[in-house]
């Protein structure tokens, strides 16, 4: 899914600072290491730097887990293992439009994920512009 999304090709094509840094996104162990997609360190034992950094980012990666939870919850259809079969059904389309429109949801009452950051969410015509 990483590969047909693109994903990294548009981070390697866009992902840098205002200071030509690279900017990166945070993954979990299933994803390769690249420069623009970071994940934990694999490396036994880990040193007390390396530790803090892997349970400093599992904690922020909690709450992309809550959306997760956040768009199953409301979009029941989407539970793959009980009810879409990969092949037979384009889950990857129906997940972006529900992960959507629980966002457009979120922009109109906020969520735990906003609170718990307690940053608020922008309007529903910034969100889609």
């Amino acid at each position: 899914m990483l590969n047909d999304s693109g994903l990294l090709w548009d981070l390697q094509q866009y992902a840098y600072n205002p200071a030509v840094q690279a900017m990166c996104i945070y993954g979990d162990l299933a994803y390769p290491l690249r420069v623009h997609l970071q994940t934990p360190f694999r490396r036994v034992p880990l040193t007390p730097l390396m530790q803090d950094y892997n349970e400093a980012m599992s904690a922020l990666r909690i709450s992309v887990e809550w959306f997760f939870g956040d768009v199953i919850n409301s979009f029941k259809f989407l539970d793959y293992k009980k009810n879409l079969k990969i092949g037979l059904s384009s889950v990857g389309k129906m997940h972006v439009v529900c992960a959507l429109l629980c966002n457009a949801i979120t922009c109109l009452y906020g969520n735990n994920t906003s609170d718990y950051f307690g940053i608020e969410p922008p309007s529903l015509e910034q969100y889609f512009q």
